[in-house]
């Protein structure tokens, strides 16, 4: 990978959110009954998971579509994004979105599912950190057995792979204990102690490179949430990344909660990426 990358190892904050009146906490609601995956159930979250590859590793067009359906492949290996999504799912147009402009920059990805899980639990927060917990230990789980597929698959690249997730999914991202990852990236998580768990339990290894962007004013994770838990919290990731030297991390002012694809988000992961492959 190439030192330059150390020339974005910074923390940018454009725009700072207020806090304004403290409005009442609202009620919280959980839905469904699955709270652990199946070996059946992590089977078909690849299955079903979303996959893009671009034309090196097709041979021809940009193809996008389940896991599952793959056809016969006559490129060559590619580096891959695996990437968690966030609460809602893939049902989030975003998702697909990106997946298609990491595809024309050369990069595969791929989006397990974790909704293959039949009763899997739902949420309106703000619930108890225990059920948060529970729900993010299922979304860990999803990791290797992706890995294990795609080792399977002659496109795949095992030796350039970036672990990235948005929300609920960037928890496991900044968790992950293993070593396979050449990169990390997180979305819309902010790394802190908060209402959403227990503790950070971040698990960045110091000599791989993490890109965090995250809005200046996230509704669930800066201290514009008067429900946030934290008083303190910077909302970002920048303390956690502090023992990191080849971290950035970026604050997008006024942005929404899902900011794959603003143009600072993109103008950003495409650069962190460019540094780290050359697909």
């Amino acid at each position: 990978m190439s030192p330059n990358i150390l020339a974005i190892s910074a923390v940018l904050t454009i725009g700072c959110a207020g806090v304004g009146a403290q409005p009442l906490v609202p009620s919280g609601e959980l839905k469904g009954d699955a709270w652990v995956h199946t070996q059946e159930s992590l089977a078909a979250t690849v299955q079903q998971a979303d996959v893009c590859l671009p034309s090196a590793a097709t041979g021809g067009a940009v193809i996008c579509g389940k896991f599952k359906g793959l056809p016969k492949l006559s490129g060559r290996q590619v580096p891959i994004v695996v990437f968690l999504h966030g609460s809602s799912g893939l049902g989030l147009k975003a998702i697909g979105e990106w997946q298609q402009w990491l595809a024309g920059l050369g990069y595969a990805s791929i989006a397990p599912d974790s909704f293959a899980l039949a009763g899997h639990v739902t949420y309106k927060s703000p619930i108890d950190k225990e059920s948060y917990e529970r729900i993010l230990a299922l979304r860990a789980s999803e990791i290797e057995p992706t890995l294990a597929a795609l080792r399977s698959q002659a496109w795949a690249d095992i030796g350039s792979l970036i672990l990235a997730g948005t929300s609920e999914g960037a928890v496991p991202v900044a968790r992950y204990p293993g070593s396979e990852f050449a990169a990390r990236i997180l979305y819309a998580w902010s790394c802190e102690a908060n209402y959403f768990v227990k503790e950070p339990l971040n698990a960045f290894e110091p000599g791989k490179p993490v890109l965090n962007v995250i809005s200046a004013s996230d509704p669930f994770f800066s201290r514009s949430n008067a429900w946030l838990g934290n008083p303190q919290a910077q909302g970002h990731c920048g303390a956690a990344l502090k023992d990191v030297p080849r971290a950035a991390v970026l604050l997008v002012p006024n942005a929404p909660h899902t900011l794959l694809n603003l143009p600072a988000t993109r103008s950003a992961t495409a650069g962190f990426l460019s540094l780290l492959t050359k697909p």
